[in-house]
């Protein structure tokens, strides 16, 4: 899961492509890189590190340009280490491309040996990112025909990537001379939109992951870039746009709206807040049919994402709602841990308790969704620790039972809590005295309720069903010993939904 963002300006955009990560931050705190545009040359800085310390006065003052690209990077495919796979990336052929790309492939391994054998083009890195933007480079050389680019043959070259390239994506790339190039995936499963900022020397365009980058730079709105298509904004703000794919099925990733989104965006016409309201009144109506109310003390969210369904949870059924759990925010980052007595110390320095709210009640936790289940275990320890007499804890999201291939590094099928076991069993494992999981179906409605055109959406974590149609399970069983290699040579990944994002 990355955050990306592109400018076409009428002035220096390094400022507001800064600006623009930082709000983008939730989406990944790895890594974060800018490339603008300077007449035809091109101007890069990437490190690992937060946006606020990965960018100094001196680094600003070397991305001159009114265009440019940016990217802030939570690793999946590839690896962590180099800094050589941050983005944006860079190929100088043709024409000279610079590139960002959230989301991930899954026939990255085939298309790097058909680049190699087939286009004659080299890989550097094992970042399947590397590998779309030479897709793309070579497709837009074969489009163009060794003669300038123009519109057509830059959406020629896009419906080319789509015919080769499989899984999640949406890209922001620069083309030197010519323009900005975005596009999303035929089934659209990352977001990306459009927004304009109008200027008296003419309109400026950006295009971002979310609505939030946009309106808090001061852009409006435009609309959301449709799955399959492509937009060209040239350098002089033209802007031109083509459904890059034949029968494309709008599939929106799900756990955006569950977790990863930032509350104050819309998505497909969504509001992100509003989702996370309604999935907080869907999961009140199955706690009512499930638990006894009146054994139920006070409500309470694990920060920071569940607030909104336990707000909406506990006024729907007339129980307390209070803060019982507060988030440490300047706790370093807790992906890659050594061992499980790190992990729990990790756990408590993040999360305090407010002795005062769990004191002789029963509490009910509400988080956004249970994966591995570490991390639940360990606040309902905290909890009783604290003098609660009951834990029972609630999901707003049903069961996470598949590893997902589209962007989330989540554990194989073998580490997720809710594989192979019911309710109870998970209960039992957590500590907790009831659990009580959102259903998919409720889920998915309250998404449809706010955009009754969404028909469709990625819940491939929760059901297995891929909507690629190309993950089997020697695939997955592939990715699995990739992902334990990489716990091996870290010492140990811990990955849990409510501590994925540190600045939401």
């Amino acid at each position: 899961m990355c955050g990306i963002v592109g400018v076409i300006g009428r002035g220096p955009v390094n400022q507001l492509l800064y600006d623009s990560l930082l709000l983008l931050q939730h989406r990944g705190q790895d890594a974060a890189g800018i490339a603008t545009s300077n007449g035809n040359h091109f101007n890069m800085y990437k490190a690992h590190g937060l946006v606020r310390d990965v960018f100094r006065t001196r680094n600003m003052r070397s991305l001159p340009g009114t265009s440019g690209i940016g990217q802030v990077r939570y690793p999946t495919a590839g690896s962590s280490d180099s800094v050589e796979e941050a983005q944006p990336f860079y190929v100088n052929a043709p024409f000279g491309i610079t590139f960002a790309h959230n989301g991930n492939l899954t026939n990255w391994r085939s298309l790097r040996e058909s680049l190699f054998n087939v286009d004659r083009r080299h890989i550097n890195t094992n970042s399947d990112s590397e590998v779309l933007l030479n897709v793309l480079a070579h497709e837009l050389q074969t489009a163009a025909n060794g003669v300038s680019l123009d519109e057509g043959a830059i959406f020629r070259a896009v419906k080319a990537v789509n015919q080769r390239v499989k899984g999640a994506y949406a890209v922001i790339s620069q083309i030197s001379g010519y323009g900005l190039l975005a596009f999303r995936d035929p089934h659209g499963i990352r977001p990306l939109c459009l927004g304009r900022f109008d200027t008296p020397q003419g309109p400026e365009w950006m295009v971002a992951s979310e609505s939030v980058a946009l309106e808090g730079s001061g852009f409006v709105f435009v609309r959301d870039i449709l799955p399959g298509e492509a937009i060209f904004i040239s350098l002089d703000g033209k802007v031109s746009s083509e459904l890059c794919t034949v029968g494309a099925i709008h599939a929106p990733c799900i756990f955006e709206y569950v977790y990863f989104a930032r509350p104050d965006s819309v998505l497909e016409g969504v509001s992100v807040y509003g989702a996370r309201l309604r999935m907080g009144e869907y999961l009140a109506d199955k706690l009512a049919r499930t638990l006894r109310l009146g054994d139920i003390d006070v409500v309470m969210p694990i920060p920071d994402s569940s607030r909104p369904a336990a707000m909406q949870l506990a006024a729907r059924l007339n129980l307390n709602y209070r803060e019982g759990l507060i988030k440490n925010r300047y706790v370093g980052r807790t992906f890659i841990m050594p061992g499980q007595s790190v992990r729990k110390k990790s756990v408590r320095q993040k999360l305090n308790t407010i002795g005062l709210e769990f004191k002789g009640k029963n509490v009910l936790l509400v988080d956004d969704s249970i994966v591995r289940g570490t991390t639940s275990r360990e606040i309902v320890d905290m909890a009783r620790a604290a003098g609660a007499n009951k834990v029972y804890m609630a999901s707003a999201a049903p069961p996470v039972r598949y590893q997902n291939v589209y962007g989330i590094d989540m554990p194989t099928q073998k580490e997720l809590i809710a594989t192979g076991r019911d309710n109870d069993q998970i209960a039992e494992i957590i500590g907790a005295d009831a659990l009580v999981y959102q259903d998919i179906d409720a889920m998915e409605r309250s998404i449809t309720d706010l955009n009754p055109a969404l028909k469709q959406f990625d819940t491939s974590c929760f059901t297995g069903e891929y909507v690629t149609g190309d993950i089997t399970p020697a695939y997955l069983e592939q990715l699995g010993e990739s992902r334990k290699h990489s716990q091996d040579e870290s010492g140990g990944l811990l990955f849990n939904m409510g501590y994925a994002a540190e600045d939401e």
